[in-house]
């Protein structure tokens, strides 16, 4: 993901809000990443406006939606894997800042 399209879901999604360092840099931790993977998914895979995914996550709240099997976060299978899978999205966030 592009770091502009994380600042700016940031802006629109008042829960996404990851930690920061002294330095200002943001510190994603595990449920970082899974709000993220959510909102990715209703907006890309289910077609969600972001006022829609805004919405539809107040409605069932963003700790339930993470909980629920309704939405597929795309972390199934091994935990090996799924940490391949997330460490591989921060290399990508990690190197498009700089």
């Amino acid at each position: 993901m592009k770091p502009y399209v994380l600042r700016y879901w940031e802006t629109e999604f008042r829960w996404m809000a990851p930690a920061k360092s002294r330095s200002k840099q943001r510190l994603y931790r595990r449920r970082d990443i899974e709000i993220i993977l959510l909102i990715k998914q209703l907006l890309h895979q289910e077609r969600f406006t972001i006022a829609g995914a805004r919405k539809k996550l107040q409605e069932v709240g963003v700790g339930r939606a993470l909980d629920g099997p309704q939405l597929d976060l795309g972390l199934a299978g091994e935990p090996r894997q799924q940490l391949r899978q997330i460490r591989e999205e921060l290399v990508e966030i990690r190197a498009s800042l700089g």
